[in-house]
């Protein structure tokens, strides 16, 4: 029997990554609006919305990203370990 697929680390932390940076940004606005407004609320809220947005554009964006040929091949049930010499369109 094969070993299962498993992800690389760089794979299992994409996900962190944008929601990480989403974070930051939604961070730096709340900053940005209590320094302002000296609002707790509107700032809080104003965090909240940018978190949300910025998260939801990062979705977005990775989903208007055209899968290379190992994504592919792994969406098609082959394993990353699978030769895709033989499938054309695959190399």
């Amino acid at each position: 029997m094969t070993d299962p697929y498993k992800p690389s680390k760089r794979d299992v932390l994409r996900p962190a990554e944008y929601v990480g940076g989403a974070a930051i940004a939604a961070i730096f606005v709340g900053v940005i609006v209590l320094a302002g407004t000296h609002d707790w609320i509107t700032a809080l809220i104003g965090t909240g919305g940018v978190f949300i947005v910025v998260l939801v554009v990062l979705a977005l964006l990775q989903m208007a990203i055209k899968p290379d040929a190992s994504e592919r091949a792994e969406l098609e049930g082959d394993g990353p370990d699978e030769h895709t010499e033989d499938r054309p369109g695959l190399h």
